[in-house]
């Protein structure tokens, strides 16, 4: 019998991404960041679906089914109702009809990336953009049956979604619709903050430890919660719903304009600006949104709880990033079971759109359950040796050694690691989602006190508050963490243990907490090598993990990570069985 292909695809939003399924299991998923080089790359996702076919080795004439994370149809009861009671600037309306279109009139780029005629195109489902955020989480999830929430900013006039899994459908229970969302809650302080990038949300969840929550008075008047559950912002400080906020979501970099009004620093004062020094208020004012933030997506679980009284918990979401809000789920609420997918934001939707499509509508059987993130595709390393052996640099030579199997790699690896070395390592599949996972990671001794400025001063070229991952071996998990569970995808924050935090300062923020990942032998054999090896050496089953990149999408090629080694201050990269090591150039003796 031929296979069922169905091809999901996040498109003309930010983080735009492919995944592709086959007869239900997933064999690939990849986003568009990391072909094109720009990060969070919004548009039409080409490379990707390109990507995930070479990958699957077919053609665009074998998909079954495409699935697309978009409903333009979708809610216009609701968007009618709006415009009519808000009467918001025709520059608002114009912009999401702008946007809707390309949505609906994707045929010519979908046909052009699959290489078929527009008339030969496999069927296309419109799958709404919030169900396609909770099948992203539930149907790769190991529970039969669970609750399911999707928390973002907004997408088909949505931004909270409430519902209960079981099997392979979905009942959606409750929405909260535009222009109420705890997205733009977290946006609107993140850009009070002088951070105007899509996405800086994450410096901000990253600069709340160093703060004391002094304005969490101020900053919930901008959020009311409500006796369902549910929330609504308080709109006299947010312009997104009448003004109309500028927005691009064509080909390249996405941009989010001035979401906050006049009123939000009337309340908390003066705004600062990109170029103004942090200050111990803005330390602050970062701490205080995320404990409002928790507040509200608590308030919002403990209401999906009492509706569906099934203790385990999907999650979706850009808000399902936020790792230190995860790490506290199973303490303020009654869910004692967490799943978050590795690409939980705008980027899963494909995943989820193809597994929608799936389950919701062709009634196939739940047999994948998304145990590990490395879904993309995988690179030799011979194409770095050209360029090596081209390389002309007076201050620095470079020394390849190649090794005979994983287990001297990591011994050698796990040395150049507690000999103080920053490590590129470069292995096997990328990664699906906003994380490394130990195939495309910047690895170093978690126990220097110093490693954490030095990468980013000196590689990572960012902001010195920025916090590093510790990578830790599974079965160490409880002799380093309090109440911390298994997590793959680095998604949950837990406290270090008082006693271990002097161990591993480099990878224990200034709270005391560290954004674990845990690391098996079935999910990861190598990483998992590596830091077994340099417990040997260091007694520690721990490494510093953090993204292989330098102001960039993380690498995808080996030319890419090689490049990215050469130009910053990285000691050694390893990529699969081959390092390269940094050594200062042998000048010629004076005569």
């Amino acid at each position: 019998m031929k296979p069922t292909y169905i091809l999901g695809i996040n498109a003309y939003h930010a983080d735009v991404s492919a995944a592709l399924l086959k007869d239900g299991q997933l064999v690939a998923a990849v986003e568009e960041e990391r072909f094109r080089r720009i990060k969070h790359w919004a548009g039409f996702p080409t490379l990707s679906v390109k990507k995930v076919l070479e990958m699957a080795g077919i053609t665009g004439a074998d998909v079954s089914h495409v699935a697309i994370s978009r409903d333009p149809k979708a809610n216009l009861v609701k968007k009618g109702l709006f415009a009519l009671q808000k009467r918001p600037d025709l520059r608002l309306i114009l912009d999401r009809v702008k946007n809707a279109r390309k949505v609906r009139d994707l045929h010519g780029p979908l046909a052009q990336a699959l290489g078929v005629p527009a008339d030969d195109l496999p069927k296309v489902h419109y799958v709404e953009h919030h169900p396609a955020h909770m099948a992203s989480s539930f149907f790769v999830s190991p529970f039969n049956d669970a609750s399911v929430c999707a928390i973002d900013g907004f997408g088909d006039f949505v931004s909270t979604s409430l519902g209960l899994g079981t099997g392979n459908q979905i009942e959606v229970i409750d929405k909260v619709y535009f222009p109420h969302s705890l997205g733009m809650l977290y946006t609107a302080i993140t850009q009070y903050l002088g951070f105007y990038g899509f996405g800086d949300e994450f410096k901000v969840m990253g600069l709340a430890p160093y703060g004391k929550p002094k304005y969490v008075e101020p900053i919930s008047q901008l959020v009311r919660l409500t006796s369902d559950g549910l929330f609504e912002l308080e709109l006299d400080y947010f312009r997104h719903w009448n003004e109309g906020v500028e927005m691009e979501w064509d080909e390249g970099y996405p941009t989010l304009g001035k979401v906050f009004t006049p009123e939000l620093e009337k309340l908390l004062g003066p705004a600062r600006q990109p170029s103004d020094a942090l200050e111990p208020m803005h330390e602050d004012m970062a701490h205080s949104l995320q404990v409002v933030y928790e507040n509200c997506a608590f308030h919002i679980l403990n209401g999906l709880y009492e509706r569906t009284k099934n203790p385990r918990l999907a999650l979706a979401g850009g808000c399902a990033m936020n790792s230190v809000a995860n790490g506290k789920v199973r303490t303020n609420t009654p869910f004692t079971h967490l799943y978050v997918q590795p690409a939980s934001a705008d980027n899963g939707t494909a995943l989820g759109a193809a597994y929608w499509v799936w389950n919701q509508e062709l009634k196939g059987s739940r047999g994948f359950v998304m145990e590990h993130g490395y879904w993309g595709p995988s690179h030799t390393e011979e194409e770095i040796f050209p360029i090596l052996e081209k390389r002309d640099d007076e201050q620095w030579e470079y020394e390849v050694e190649h090794f005979e199997s994983p287990d001297e790699t990591a011994k050698a690896t796990a040395k150049a690691i507690a000999d103080g070395l920053v490590v590129g390592w470069y292995q096997g599949r990328m990664e699906w989602g906003a994380r490394a996972l130990g195939n495309r990671s910047i690895v170093a001794d978690p126990r220097r006190a110093d490693m954490r400025e030095l990468i980013n001063t000196k590689i990572k070229f960012r902001e010195k508050f920025r916090p590093f991952a510790p990578s830790v071996a599974l079965e160490a998990l409880d002799q380093y963490f309090e109440g911390a569970v298994h997590d793959p995808f680095m998604l949950q924050v837990y406290p270090v243990k008082p006693e271990k935090r002097a161990v591993i300062p480099a990878v224990t923020h200034v709270d005391g907490s560290g954004r674990l990942q845990t690391v098996s032998p079935t999910t990861n054999p190598k990483y998992y090598r590596l830091i077994k090896e340099f417990e040997k050496l260091s007694g520690v089953p721990i490494v510093l993990n953090t993204s292989f990149n330098e102001n960039e999408p993380i690498v995808e090629t080996p030319a890419q990570a090689l490049d990215c080694f050469l130009r910053t201050r990285m000691d050694v990269i390893v990529v699969n069985d081959t390092m390269i090591r940094r050594v200062p150039a042998r000048r010629p003796a004076v005569a």
